[in-house]
């Protein structure tokens, strides 16, 4: 009797000392990341510079993670806590809801945002403000020439031309597959590119079709054209900084410190710190600062 006494004693413990371990790294730590692209390194630190000058929150950053769908895996896991998603990818690619044009982007939000809490114990926060939709592009020159200004235009030139993305969306539901029955795109060629590259490429003529991203400056220095979505395939993507709801119990007046940032970007603006990366060859983690520091948000 005396055996078990101790073997329950042992495992009770083991396990409380395993309870009070999460709990302190919860309050104690938070680990921010985001996606391996430029808009998302930015934010990444913005938030990671954020939380350093207004809490006593041990911060680690792990930025350029992956995609979509390796974030989403590593804060249901606890290796990350919180990063910014995005409405459309979240409402479509992770919970796998059906997109209505008719619905608003703050039915959206509302949904994605009580379904996140309900499946994996995820708390969407208030948006930043801006939407950084997908967009199909290409070069001024070209679509000129072939009188393509919607993407029901394009469909009528398919059959020439090369299309570029990156890997991630050709495997999204809201990606390639989805497109194509949409519009009837017949295109002569895919090409696979990380995000980063393909506007130089759509620029030097090695790809034709691309798909950008709303708020990068490339768009405006390499002069494409952003086309028409006329059937609105696209839902909104309207960015929001997502946490594990475990760390906001554990710092109770951490959610209203963050909602602090609720709004402080537009597209323009979001674009323009975009440019100075990718464009002015400033350091993402300096662009973020500056920007917190203009909007005396730090110190």
């Amino acid at each position: 009797m005396r055996k078990w006494m101790m073997i329950l004693l042992a495992v009770g413990l083991v396990f409380g000392l395993a309870a009070c371990s999460g709990t302190s790294d919860a309050k104690g730590k938070i680990v921010i990341s985001g996606k391996k692209f430029t808009e998302q390194v930015i934010l990444t630190h913005l938030l990671a510079e954020y939380v350093k000058a207004n809490t006593d929150l041990d911060v680690e950053v792990k930025d350029s993670l992956g995609g979509a769908f390796m974030l989403q895996q590593a804060i249901e896991n606890g290796d990350v806590d919180m990063y910014v998603e995005y409405t459309g990818t979240g409402y479509l690619n992770i919970l796998k809801q059906p997109y209505d044009p008719k619905k608003t982007p703050e039915q959206i939000y509302n949904e994605t945002k009580k379904l996140y809490k309900e499946k994996y114990n995820i708390a969407w926060l208030k948006p930043l403000g801006f939407n950084n939709t997908y967009a199909l592009a290409m070069r001024r020159d070209l679509a000129e020439k072939l009188g393509v200004k919607t993407y029901s235009d394009l469909a009528k030139h398919s059959s020439s031309l090369t299309f570029g993305s990156d890997a991630e969306f050709f495997e999204r539901s809201d990606g390639y597959d989805g497109l194509v029955d949409t519009y009837g795109f017949q295109f002569k060629k895919k090409v696979t590119i990380d995000p980063d590259l393909q506007y130089e490429a759509a620029k030097n003529g090695e790809i034709d079709v691309i798909t950008a991203y709303t708020t990068d400056a490339r768009i405006k220095k390499y002069d494409l054209v952003v086309l028409k979505d006329d059937k609105q395939y696209f839902p909104p993507y309207h960015a929001v900084p997502i946490i594990r709801q475990e760390v906001l119990d554990a710092n109770p007046d951490l959610e209203e410190k963050l909602n602090k940032l609720a709004n402080i970007l537009t597209d323009e603006k979001m674009m323009e710190l975009n440019g100075e990366v990718n464009l002015e060859g400033k350091r993402p983690r300096e662009v973020a600062i500056d920007f917190l520091k203009a909007e005396g948000l730090i110190d």
